[in-house]
């Protein structure tokens, strides 16, 4: 199992960043960025850049069914564009062909299990980016790294050609033991992260500092640290202590999604977040009052869209 060619669905920040890298390691013929026609037209007429040097990128339009199916599947879109993703990518999809998801939260991969069939996924983690989409243009300091794994061991094939291939790419990346926990970890940063910055209206800087806008990220991500545990999955303190050293090494100027979306005024991810904390913390009798105030402040942002 041999990964030649890979198709990026989702032209955001991440999408453009994997698709520029990707594109330069290994040549446009190898890299497909699926979309629409609308979307085709547009980017074309527009132009995308990387750090202002413009992407050449190939693009395949969403109904285009000659082409033998891509090896690799990146699905790198919002949590609320999932159910489209998916369905762009499905001229995309074989039996052979390996998924990974670069989406926030906890349950793409089941989700995109259930479209797709579980065999096919490869868990994945983004970390340590601060990719930011400002127009058509991304800025990046910190490429970060793709952390991924298997959850059965029957996957080792794919999850070893995925490996081959972002090593022939000089992507960096990191073969994760327990991929399960670090996917909590990361949802720990996020329910902190994304959601006080977007509440705030900040960016890195504002809760690299000690004050209450820290304290606050703090609060909400140790309510997450309970519910793992009920989940079966053992995070700690320790893997607070490891987010936050994520956190304090990125771009003060920089801000994650959330925030993005509160400035582009669009529906942002609070339900991947507060909304995922406050129905397993209902499930198991937790409380979450950090959470619920984050829920409730960014519900009434976007309320005034």
């Amino acid at each position: 199992m041999k990964i030649e060619t890979v198709a990026i669905v989702g032209l955001g920040a991440l999408g453009i960043l994997y698709g520029h890298h990707f594109t330069k390691a290994i040549g446009k013929d190898r890299v497909r960025i699926v979309v629409n026609k609308e979307r085709m037209a547009r980017y074309q007429e527009q132009g995308i850049s990387f750090n202002g040097e413009p992407c050449d990128f190939q693009y395949v339009d969403e109904t285009e069914a000659s082409l033998e199916p891509a090896d690799l599947v990146i699905l790198a879109v919002k949590g609320t564009q999932l159910d489209e993703a998916i369905e762009t990518a499905r001229h995309q999809v074989g039996p052979d062909t390996t998924i990974i998801s670069v989406l926030n939260g906890i349950s793409s991969e089941e989700v995109i299990g259930a479209a797709f069939g579980g065999e096919k996924v490869v868990h994945c983690v983004a970390q340590g980016m601060d990719a930011l989409r400002i127009g058509n243009d991304v800025k990046s300091v910190h490429i970060g790294e793709l952390r991924i794994g298997i959850d059965a061991p029957e996957k080792q094939d794919r999850l070893d050609a995925v490996t081959a291939f972002f090593e022939e790419t000089a992507l960096p990346h990191v073969v994760e033991a327990d991929i399960l926990h670090r996917i909590w970890a990361k949802f720990m940063l996020n329910v902190g992260v994304n959601q006080v910055l977007m509440v705030k209206e900040g960016t890195f800087r504002d809760i690299h500092k000690e004050g209450p806008n820290r304290e606050l990220m703090i609060a909400a991500m140790r309510e997450v640290l309970p519910i793992a545990q009920k989940e079966g999955v053992n995070l700690t303190e320790t893997d607070l202590e490891n987010d936050l050293a994520i956190i304090d090494r990125l771009t003060p100027r920089g801000m994650p999604s959330m925030r993005q979306d509160g400035i582009a005024k669009r529906p942002s991810e609070v339900e991947l977040f507060s909304g995922t904390i406050l129905k397993k913390a209902k499930k198991y009798g937790l409380p979450a009052p950090t959470n619920q105030y984050l829920y409730d402040q960014v519900q009434a942002i976007e309320a005034t869209y």
